[in-house]
This record gives C-alpha cells, sequence and structure tokens, in this order.
C-alpha cells in the first residue's frame, strides 16, 4: 500500500508550523527548515506541491515573527542559559546556536545578556561552565576513584567540550569539588 502525504498549500505550512512551535522552541531559521524537510518529504510521497513554496514558507515564518512567536533572540538567550546549566563551553555554546540558525548579533546579545543575568563576565562564566560539565560526567575533583589514572581521559573529554586545555587543567587537578568554588 503506497503512503499519500497531504497536499502542502499555505494553510498546510501554517499548521505545520503552529504544530511544531506549539512542541518545540525554535529560531526563525530552525522554523523554515522544519518546512522545507515537510514540503521535501511529500514531494518524496508525489504529493501536490504549491508552485511557490518557497514564497509561502517565507510568508508563515514573517507571519509568525510579527505576532512574536518566533523570536530568535529570546530563543538564543533561553538556549544559551539552558547549555550553561549543563556546563557547555562559551565556544560550543555559540557554534550551537549558530547551527540553530541564529544571528551572529543575537548570539552575541545573548552571551552578553548570560553573564548580566549571572553577574559574571565571559571567563568567569566559562569557568563556571566548565566545573558543571566536570560535575556532570564526574571528571576530575568528582571521580571517586582512579582519579591519576584517568586524567588524561577527563583533559580529553573537556578539550572535546570546548574549554582551553588551561580552563581544563585548572578543573581537572583541583584537590576537591569545594575549591574549585573559589576559582
Amino acid at each position: 500500500m503506497k503512503r499519500t502525504a497531504s497536499p502542502i498549500t499555505a494553510k498546510y505550512l501554517q499548521n505545520a508550523a503552529v504544530f511544531y512551535l506549539e512542541r518545540y522552541a525554535s529560531s526563525a531559521e530552525g522554523l523554515r527548515r522544519v518546512l522545507r524537510r515537510r514540503v521535501s518529504k511529500a514531494r518524496m510521497l508525489e504529493a501536490p506541491v504549491m508552485d511557490n513554496v518557497e514564497e509561502a514558507i517565507e510568508a508563515v515564518v514573517r507571519k509568525f515573527v510579527t505576532a512574536g512567536l518566533l523570536d530568535d533572540r529570546a530563543f538564543a538567550q533561553t538556549k544559551a542559559r539552558a547549555l550553561h546549566r549543563r556546563g557547555v563551553s562559551g565556544q560550543l555554546t555559540r557554534q550551537r546556536l549558530q547551527v540553530a540558525g541564529v544571528g551572529r548579533e543575537d548570539v552575541d546579545s545573548a552571551l552578553a545578556a548570560l553573564d548580566d543575568e549571572l553577574g559574571t563576565d565571559p571567563a568567569r562564566r566559562e569557568i563556571q561552565a566548565a566545573v558543571a560539565f566536570a560535575r556532570r560526567r564526574r571528571l576530575g575533583p568528582f571521580r571517586m576513584k582512579d582519579r591519576e589514572e584517568k586524567k588524561a581521559r577527563d583533559l580529553a573529554s573537556m578539550a572535546r567540550a570546548g574549554f582551553s586545555y588551561e580552563l581544563a587543567r585548572k578543573v581537572i587537578d583541583a584537590i576537591d569539588p569545594d575549591s574549585l568554588d573559589e576559582a
């Protein structure tokens, strides 16, 4: 039995956008990608697709931006805050936001707003993220046993997470978790 898809119309695109935004936070570019995937999938299933589908997608995105349902700056701030709590480095946060379709100015603004919210500077924010990452992954002073044997592995993990060697070394070499709080 052949699977059929709904015809792609302006109304379909709008409903798909509403359905997606009810479940997920998104940037304007993220919503564009979702709608384009829907269109691509419909074409693979040989469903009828309206002629000016790109213009219709742009119209839907513009409509949601104008209505305030899509706000790249607010999306970036929320995402940056969540990533920081998880212990994601500033470099990786910047990269993930850009991959999500957030512009450079909005990324810079989100990171500056995060610094204001935390009452820190970028260097202190990076230390906090590194400590959170080490705690979550049980690296360095958060490791219960075999700490010296796993030191190189812990440093590599911190490096892959986007932290500088100096910062990773500082966190991994800390005597105990309490000494990191004063760093």
